[in-house]
Protein backbone atom coordinates (compact mmCIF):
# COMPACT_ATOMS: atom_id res chain seq x y z
CA UNK A 1 0.00 0.00 0.00
CA UNK A 2 1.23 3.73 -0.85
CA UNK A 3 1.75 6.09 1.33
CA UNK A 4 -1.58 8.19 1.62
CA UNK A 5 -1.47 11.80 0.69
CA UNK A 6 -1.76 14.67 3.17
CA UNK A 7 -5.02 16.69 2.08
CA UNK A 8 -7.22 19.72 2.76
CA UNK A 9 -11.38 19.64 2.40
CA UNK A 10 -12.08 23.77 1.85
CA UNK A 11 -15.44 24.46 2.35
CA UNK A 12 -15.56 27.59 -0.39
CA UNK A 13 -19.13 28.74 0.31
CA UNK A 14 -18.32 29.58 3.76
CA UNK A 15 -14.90 30.42 4.01
CA UNK A 16 -14.20 32.19 0.46
CA UNK A 17 -17.69 32.80 -0.35
CA UNK A 18 -19.79 34.91 2.73
CA UNK A 19 -21.70 31.79 2.34
CA UNK A 20 -23.39 32.62 5.82
CA UNK A 21 -24.47 36.13 4.35
CA UNK A 22 -25.98 34.68 1.57
CA UNK A 23 -27.73 32.17 3.58
CA UNK A 24 -29.27 34.53 6.14
CA UNK A 25 -30.50 36.78 3.50
CA UNK A 26 -31.78 34.05 1.50
CA UNK A 27 -33.88 32.72 4.56
CA UNK A 28 -34.83 35.98 5.42
CA UNK A 29 -36.68 36.52 2.08
CA UNK A 30 -38.69 33.23 2.20
CA UNK A 31 -39.67 33.27 5.62
CA UNK A 32 -40.85 36.90 5.36
CA UNK A 33 -43.66 35.75 2.58
CA UNK A 34 -44.62 33.53 5.48
CA UNK A 35 -44.77 36.32 7.56
CA UNK A 36 -41.77 35.55 9.71
CA UNK A 37 -39.37 37.90 10.31
CA UNK A 38 -36.07 36.57 10.65
CA UNK A 39 -33.21 38.39 12.79
CA UNK A 40 -29.72 36.89 13.94
CA UNK A 41 -31.20 35.73 17.37
CA UNK A 42 -33.95 34.18 15.65
CA UNK A 43 -31.06 32.38 13.32
CA UNK A 44 -28.40 31.67 16.08
CA UNK A 45 -31.42 29.94 18.37
CA UNK A 46 -33.02 28.00 16.01
CA UNK A 47 -31.45 27.41 12.45
CA UNK A 48 -27.35 27.95 12.69
CA UNK A 49 -25.99 24.53 12.57
CA UNK A 50 -28.99 22.37 12.16
CA UNK A 51 -30.68 20.16 9.15
CA UNK A 52 -33.16 23.08 7.64
CA UNK A 53 -35.97 20.94 7.98
CA UNK A 54 -35.74 20.51 11.94
CA UNK A 55 -34.49 24.00 12.33
CA UNK A 56 -37.51 25.60 10.10
CA UNK A 57 -39.61 23.42 12.15
CA UNK A 58 -38.86 24.47 15.20
CA UNK A 59 -38.53 28.47 14.27
CA UNK A 60 -42.28 28.38 12.63
CA UNK A 61 -43.69 26.46 16.42
CA UNK A 62 -41.71 29.21 18.05
CA UNK A 63 -43.09 32.04 16.12
CA UNK A 64 -46.84 30.70 15.81
CA UNK A 65 -46.62 30.36 12.50
CA UNK A 66 -49.06 27.38 12.18
CA UNK A 67 -49.89 27.83 8.13
CA UNK A 68 -46.15 28.13 6.92
CA UNK A 69 -44.91 24.21 5.78
CA UNK A 70 -41.48 24.03 7.06
CA UNK A 71 -41.42 20.94 4.59
CA UNK A 72 -41.60 22.90 1.57
CA UNK A 73 -39.84 26.15 3.12
CA UNK A 74 -36.43 23.56 3.49
CA UNK A 75 -36.67 23.12 0.23
CA UNK A 76 -36.30 26.10 -1.33
CA UNK A 77 -34.13 27.73 0.89
CA UNK A 78 -31.86 24.63 -0.09
CA UNK A 79 -32.61 24.92 -3.70
CA UNK A 80 -32.38 29.02 -3.49
CA UNK A 81 -28.86 29.03 -1.32
CA UNK A 82 -27.09 26.82 -3.65
CA UNK A 83 -28.62 28.09 -7.06
CA UNK A 84 -27.08 31.45 -5.54
CA UNK A 85 -23.88 29.80 -4.28
CA UNK A 86 -23.79 28.52 -8.01
CA UNK A 87 -24.24 31.99 -9.76
CA UNK A 88 -20.98 32.78 -7.43
CA UNK A 89 -19.15 29.85 -8.89
CA UNK A 90 -17.38 31.45 -11.83
CA UNK A 91 -16.82 34.76 -10.21
CA UNK A 92 -13.21 35.42 -9.87
CA UNK A 93 -11.54 33.88 -7.26
CA UNK A 94 -9.56 35.93 -5.09
CA UNK A 95 -5.82 36.22 -5.64
CA UNK A 96 -5.09 35.91 -1.76
CA UNK A 97 -7.35 32.54 -2.11
CA UNK A 98 -5.37 31.55 -5.36
CA UNK A 99 -2.13 31.99 -3.34
CA UNK A 100 -3.40 29.78 -0.26
CA UNK A 101 -4.27 26.73 -2.70
CA UNK A 102 -0.55 27.28 -4.87
CA UNK A 103 1.34 27.36 -1.66
CA UNK A 104 -0.38 24.00 -0.45
CA UNK A 105 -0.21 22.38 -3.50
CA UNK A 106 3.55 23.05 -4.09
CA UNK A 107 4.32 21.22 -0.61
CA UNK A 108 2.14 18.21 -2.83
CA UNK A 109 -0.59 18.64 -0.36
CA UNK A 110 -4.06 17.32 -1.92
CA UNK A 111 -6.15 20.26 -2.05
CA UNK A 112 -10.32 19.57 -2.35
CA UNK A 113 -12.56 22.67 -2.49
CA UNK A 114 -16.06 21.85 -1.65
CA UNK A 115 -19.15 23.58 -3.06
CA UNK A 116 -22.97 23.34 -3.43
CA UNK A 117 -22.60 25.10 -6.68
CA UNK A 118 -21.19 24.48 -9.41
CA UNK A 119 -18.01 22.62 -8.67
CA UNK A 120 -16.70 22.53 -12.38
CA UNK A 121 -16.88 25.73 -12.82
CA UNK A 122 -15.95 26.70 -9.80
CA UNK A 123 -12.61 24.68 -10.85
CA UNK A 124 -12.59 26.78 -13.83
CA UNK A 125 -12.18 29.94 -12.25
CA UNK A 126 -9.68 28.56 -9.70
CA UNK A 127 -7.72 27.59 -12.61
CA UNK A 128 -5.19 24.70 -11.08
CA UNK A 129 -5.82 21.45 -12.59
CA UNK A 130 -4.54 20.26 -9.83
CA UNK A 131 -7.00 21.08 -7.51
CA UNK A 132 -10.09 18.82 -6.70
CA UNK A 133 -13.69 20.14 -7.32
CA UNK A 134 -15.95 18.42 -5.00
CA UNK A 135 -20.11 18.52 -5.03
CA UNK A 136 -21.37 18.62 -1.47
CA UNK A 137 -24.86 18.30 -0.90
CA UNK A 138 -25.12 18.78 3.19
CA UNK A 139 -29.04 20.43 3.64
CA UNK A 140 -27.25 21.85 7.09
CA UNK A 141 -27.81 25.50 7.68
CA UNK A 142 -24.16 27.22 7.48
CA UNK A 143 -21.79 24.32 7.54
CA UNK A 144 -22.07 20.32 7.28
CA UNK A 145 -22.03 17.62 9.41
CA UNK A 146 -19.08 14.81 10.26
CA UNK A 147 -20.03 12.71 8.05
CA UNK A 148 -20.11 15.27 5.09
CA UNK A 149 -16.39 16.16 5.89
CA UNK A 150 -15.61 12.13 5.95
CA UNK A 151 -17.74 11.63 2.70
CA UNK A 152 -15.23 14.20 1.10
CA UNK A 153 -11.68 12.85 2.04
CA UNK A 154 -13.26 9.29 0.85
CA UNK A 155 -14.56 10.37 -2.28
CA UNK A 156 -10.94 11.54 -2.72
CA UNK A 157 -8.56 9.64 -1.36
CA UNK A 158 -7.69 10.92 1.83
CA UNK A 159 -7.20 9.86 5.27
CA UNK A 160 -9.59 11.82 7.92
CA UNK A 161 -6.45 11.96 10.30
CA UNK A 162 -4.25 13.23 7.36
CA UNK A 163 -6.67 15.69 5.98
CA UNK A 164 -7.38 19.60 7.47
CA UNK A 165 -11.01 20.97 7.47
CA UNK A 166 -11.09 24.40 6.60
CA UNK A 167 -14.14 25.97 7.62
CA UNK A 168 -16.46 28.63 7.96
CA UNK A 169 -18.22 28.36 10.74
CA UNK A 170 -17.81 27.38 14.73
CA UNK A 171 -19.91 23.90 13.84
CA UNK A 172 -17.97 22.84 11.04
CA UNK A 173 -15.05 22.95 13.06
CA UNK A 174 -17.00 20.60 15.89
CA UNK A 175 -18.00 18.46 12.84
CA UNK A 176 -14.32 18.46 11.29
CA UNK A 177 -13.04 16.98 14.89
CA UNK A 178 -15.85 14.54 14.77
CA UNK A 179 -15.06 13.01 11.34
CA UNK A 180 -11.31 12.84 12.90
CA UNK A 181 -9.76 15.44 11.21
CA UNK A 182 -7.90 19.12 12.23
CA UNK A 183 -9.84 22.52 11.75
CA UNK A 184 -8.86 26.04 10.84
CA UNK A 185 -11.60 28.34 10.95
CA UNK A 186 -12.47 31.07 9.11
CA UNK A 187 -14.56 33.92 10.96
CA UNK A 188 -16.48 36.87 9.48
CA UNK A 189 -18.92 39.04 11.55
CA UNK A 190 -22.04 36.81 10.68
CA UNK A 191 -20.82 34.08 12.45
CA UNK A 192 -18.16 35.97 15.30
CA UNK A 193 -20.19 34.81 17.61
CA UNK A 194 -19.77 31.31 17.33
CA UNK A 195 -17.75 28.93 18.79
CA UNK A 196 -15.01 27.76 17.38
CA UNK A 197 -13.10 26.49 20.21
CA UNK A 198 -11.37 23.06 18.78
CA UNK A 199 -10.04 24.62 15.75
CA UNK A 200 -6.18 24.53 15.86
CA UNK A 201 -6.32 28.22 14.18
CA UNK A 202 -8.87 30.66 13.03
CA UNK A 203 -8.50 33.50 10.81
CA UNK A 204 -9.75 35.87 8.87
CA UNK A 205 -9.13 35.15 5.11
CA UNK A 206 -7.28 32.06 3.08
CA UNK A 207 -3.95 33.50 2.37
CA UNK A 208 -0.35 32.46 1.69
CA UNK A 209 -0.13 33.25 5.63
CA UNK A 210 -3.03 30.80 6.37
CA UNK A 211 -1.58 27.91 3.78
CA UNK A 212 1.42 28.35 6.41
CA UNK A 213 -0.36 27.57 9.07
CA UNK A 214 -2.00 24.65 7.37
CA UNK A 215 1.36 23.62 6.70
CA UNK A 216 2.19 23.39 10.02
CA UNK A 217 -1.03 21.79 10.96
CA UNK A 218 -0.01 18.85 8.63
CA UNK A 219 3.34 18.84 9.67
CA UNK A 220 4.52 19.45 6.59
CA UNK A 221 7.83 21.14 6.20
Amino acid sequence: MGKMSKGVVVEYDFTVLNGAEILFNTAKKLLKGVGVTLDTRLEALHLAGGKYLGGLTELLDKVGAKKADPGALARELNVAFNEAVAERAGDAVPVAFKNFVKTLLDKDVKVVVATRGNAPVLAAAIGDSRVVAHSEISTTYGSCKWDAWKRACRMNGLHEMLTAAVTGSGYGVKAALVAGMSALGVVNDRVAWQDFGGADDVVKALDKKAADIVLQMLKVN
